[in-house]
């Protein structure tokens, strides 16, 4: 009976599965890990190692995790993974943000509690079942993630060690007199006569009058003038549906972006925005107008127009928060009676806060002739001015949804009250110099934040909400002087540290503050404060409760990485917080992300369809295919993400995978610690394989270091298609199936393989969680490797290969030939002259310096081309590559085909015990 040759080739043999299978197979790798507390293990295996503190802005635990959270959960777990296994200890403690309106509101909404009808003690107990019921099941998402962290100790914005450091850090604060009480518009009742929360306010439809109103130019700064057009003639048209807030005008509020026009119609022009002509004219009744020159909002900044009825000016200005909705695109702007308002006229110092109107709804003599009037009183009475004076462009009767007072179901107004502030003037220019001393990724982030603080004058710090931690302000009982100095804020910090925020709430002022604490009138008796702190501030001075305080990390953070918002949030409560109490930016290094929008590049919404949740990519895809779609990302932009990207990525996976996969079935017999071949002694195309691995490395290191994770994952596709399955692991394949099991040729490639599968699971660790951890436990390892866990090792170095630039050149020079022969070859299968490379000779004309390396590598060709044989000759041949000089012919392979190998060859036949082998085959059975 004829041998069965096919029995003695060497192929591969693994378990490893070809399809990955994610969303089954990683739960239980989770529970796996859960299992052996893989985090805890990592931090002692890199105990004593340099810290690394990448510090985690805290979410609000208010829901479940969208494509945002998840964007960024994983681009942390990247950079923690991949300093842990780069010389450094990189804990990792989540933080949730656990106070704040959106969690009073979803709380008082999930418990259907008015809020009117509990004590604020009761409210906060109901806020804070709420939140911390959140963390528990986002936790859970992000571990599905593949993120590994502290998530049995996270930080928490309403743990009584937090909310008492965050008293501190109020008190440095104020005892360098950074906080001060000022002016904010709150919601106001002047039929109960008391400023009002957001939980207290009620919307129902109001019927009113939406006036138009003109407001002259008066300084154009020449732009109008330009156009030929003179500024008498131009009017700024505003619409409001609260005409009794005119008297409060003092600026006209432009979008920077959107485009504006003049309208010229009757003899006068009209400034207003393009996209609202229409209804504007519409509704004026104007029908013969036409538009002259199209301008952007920024660009008419700092004109000024006369205010209609008022002897004073109106400045015009812009602000992100105008909208085409509705109106003219020029808004109507009175800072005392508007947080909008408010906050955009705290970009022009110059403006004025008015409000003439008085805590019973009347207006002031600031209003004029108006003065005494109600509001609805005063609503008439403007409306018939404006239209004496020729100021009243149009008129419409409509009716609105109109907050509406929660106790006595009144309209409410807004007026500017009293409210606490943190004067950012007070230390700007050290703020400044903070920012100029973090390296900001990418780098516009440092003009876009610090454009931010140089137009900041103070931050509003105060809130009249229950849930959060309150301002530890008290007031004396009998002159109501504010007292706040290092005894009180110690004595209610510990309060805090002891019993948390609530007991601020709970008890008396007495009991708590100091005897020896006394007003400077002799009166010793307090009233407390009864606004709380800005949500932003308690996650603003994180920096201090968590990384100052925890024995696990240290204060600065090495990194800050959140999206784009956050110049104007986190990053920036925490710089303003840091410098005033420490006098320094509280990180080393801020990185900003984009946001996730849809294939189209369209922001994600429920009305348009389009939106992709996390949780529905993992059960249809598994989360190592979410994390490859984070690396594959330029983030720093906005991100698209559609089924069309996810199925690419799949394709991208499924080629990293099957490179992993084959490596370790051809290494199923090898045995690094006795079967490696030392590098000076591996085949050059091993050598060669190795310096493709070194410039991985070396691309990959760069990449992750500066977190350009594109960079790595382009890095790795380009490795496992062009330089291993498309080059180097189709060639040796000869080698490891044909050649004699533990032959040097075969030992050869297996360690340059070992090495190269070795590496490439290290440098996709940070990546594919899941994946790298399948590959480590399915490959072979030496006794260096800590076999456990792929996050348990450091990323390889490059190694030290004895190869010159002759060496380099010579391969280079190789592999652009092969390149040319390759496309030969598939002219030659298109024609059905032949089907496997393998049943072609290859001969190669070319002349001079060609032709001498060419023929003195020749021995070696036939193994790159995978033909049967090569010929070099001089002459002409019928196919042209790219490489110069050099014609190739295709024909059929001489001789006859090895049973074994498949190779043709003239030795097949020769020997009589194998006479249906070449004689390299021969040869291996023989042995």
């Amino acid at each position: 009976m004829a041998q069965d040759y096919n029995q003695t080739l060497n192929l591969p043999q693994t378990e490893f599965p070809m399809r990955g299978n994610l969303p089954k197979r990683e739960p239980d790798m989770l529970n796996a890990w859960e299992e052996a507390d893989l985090y805890q293990k990592l931090m002692e295996k890199n105990e004593g190692k340099p810290l690394f503190i990448l510090h985690d802005g805290p979410p609000y635990a208010n829901g479940n995790i969208h494509m945002g959270t998840a964007l960024n959960k994983v681009l942390k777990d990247f950079i923690i993974k991949y300093k842990n296994m780069n010389g450094f200890k990189a804990p990792y403690v989540p933080g949730w943000d656990t106070h704040g309106l959106p969690i009073e509101l979803k709380a008082l909404k999930k418990d259907g509690v008015d809020p009117a009808s509990i004590s604020k003690v009761e409210l906060r107990k109901i806020c804070k079942e709420f939140a911390t019921s959140f963390i528990g099941s986002m936790t859970n998402q992000f571990k599905r993630l593949g993120v590994i962290g502290d998530f049995e100790n996270p930080y928490m914005t309403l743990r009584p060690e937090f909310e008492a450091k965050q008293i501190e850090v109020f008190g440095a604060m104020a005892k360098r007199d950074f906080i001060y009480k000022g002016l904010k518009p709150v919601y106001w009742c002047p039929e109960c006569n008391t400023a009002l929360a957001e939980a207290e306010i009620e919307y129902a439809n109001d019927p009113c009058h939406s006036i138009y109103v003109k407001f002259r130019v008066t300084d154009d700064k020449g732009f109008f003038s330009n156009m030929g057009v003179d500024p008498k003639d131009v009017f700024f048209v505003i619409w409001t549906t609260t005409t009794w807030t005119l008297p409060g005008n003092v600026a006209i509020c432009l979008g920077p972006e959107y485009e504006y026009t003049l309208v010229k119609a009757n003899g006068e022009y009209y400034v207003m925005a393009k996209e609202l002509v229409a209804p504007t004219m519409e509704a004026a009744k104007i029908t013969d107008y036409e538009t002259e020159g199209s301008f952007l909002g920024k660009e008419l900044e700092y004109m000024k127009v006369a205010h209609p009825f008022m002897n004073r000016e109106s400045l015009v200005i812009y602000g992100d928060h105008v909208t085409l909705e509705s109106g003219t695109g020029c808004v109507h702007t009175a800072p005392g009676h508007g947080v909008e308002d408010f906050e955009v006229c705290k970009n022009y110092p110059e403006i004025p806060i008015i409000v003439p109107v008085d805590s019973v709804g009347k207006l002031t003599e600031e209003a004029g002739e108006f003065a005494g009037l109600t509001t609805d009183e005063a609503n008439k009475a403007i409306a018939i001015k404006l239209e004496e004076i020729g100021a009243l462009f149009a008129l419409q009767k409509i009716i609105h949804q109109y907050p509406h007072c929660w106790r006595c179901k009144q309209p409410v107004l807004f007026r500017a009250t009293e409210q606490w502030f943190c004067s950012v003037d007070g230390f700007k220019d050290e703020a400044i110099q903070a920012i100029h001393d973090v390296k900001w990724i990418p780098e516009w982030g440092e003009g876009r934040i610090e454009g931010m603080v140089r137009d900041r004058s103070d931050w509003c710090i105060s809130r009249q909400r229950s849930w959060g931690v309150p301002i530890p302000i008290v007031y004396c009982k009998d002159c109501g002087k504010m007292i706040v100095n290092d005894e009180t804020i110690k004595a209610i910090s510990d309060l805090f540290r002891k019993e948390g925020a609530d007991a601020w709430f709970e008890k008396e002022a007495s009991e708590f503050i100091p005897d020896s604490v006394k007003c400077e009138c002799g009166c010793g008796e307090f009233i407390k404060e009864t606004d709380i702190m800005d949500v932003w501030f308690d996650s603003g001075v994180s920096h201090a409760a968590v990384l100052a305080e925890r024995d696990d990390l240290q204060w600065p953070a090495d990194l800050y990485l959140e999206g784009a918002d956050q110049y104007r949030g986190w990053f920036q409560s925490s710089l303003l917080t840091s410098v005033a109490w420490k006098g320094a930016a509280p990180y080393k290094a801020v990185c900003t992300h984009g946001w996730v929008v849809d294939g189209e590049g369209r922001k994600m919404s429920k009305s348009l369809g389009n939106g992709i949740e996390a949780d529905e990519i993992i059960q249809q895809y598994g989360a190592d295919i979410l994390r490859l779609w984070v690396a594959s990302s330029d983030y720093h932009a906005d991100i698209r993400i559609s089924k069309e990207i996810l199925k690419q990525l799949s394709d991208t996976y499924r080629k990293i995978r099957n490179t992993a996969k084959y490596i370790i079935g051809n290494l199923f017999d090898f045995d690094p610690d006795t079967d490696m071949v030392a590098l000076d002694q591996l085949e050059e195309l091993d050598k060669l394989a190795m310096t493709r691995l070194n410039t991985l490395i070396e691309k990959v290191n760069a990449g992750y270091e500066a977190l350009d994770f594109h960079v790595v994952y382009h890095a790795i596709y380009n490795f496992c298609v062009v330089d291993m399955s498309n080059f180097y692991l189709d060639i040796i394949k000869d080698r490891l199936y044909c050649e004699a099991p533990a032959g040097a040729l075969r030992r050869s490639a297996q360690t340059a393989m070992y090495l190269i599968l070795n590496t490439l699971t290290k440098i996709l660790a940070p990546i594919l969680a899941y994946t790298s951890d399948e590959i480590w436990k399915a490959m072979p390892h030496s006794k260096e490797d800590d076999a456990e866990n792929v996050l348990f090792n450091q990323m390889s170095k490059p190694f030290a290969l004895s190869v010159d630039q002759a060496f380099m050149d010579k391969w280079n020079r190789i592999y652009a030939v092969c390149g040319d022969v390759q496309k030969a070859l598939e002219e030659k299968r298109s024609e059905k002259l032949i089907g496997k490379s393998l049943d072609a000779k290859v001969t190669l004309y070319c002349d001079g310096e060609l032709f001498t390396f060419l023929s003195g590598v020749k021995g070696e060709l036939k193994t790159i081309f995978i033909c049967s044989q090569v010929e070099v000759l001089n002459g002409t041949g019928e196919f042209s590559g790219e490489t110069e000089g050099l014609s190739i012919t295709v024909t059929k392979a001489e001789g006859e085909k090895c049973e074994r190998c498949w190779v043709y060859d003239d030795s097949v036949g020769k020997d009589a015990e194998h006479p249906t082998l070449c004689a390299r085959c021969a040869g291996v059975m023989k042995n």
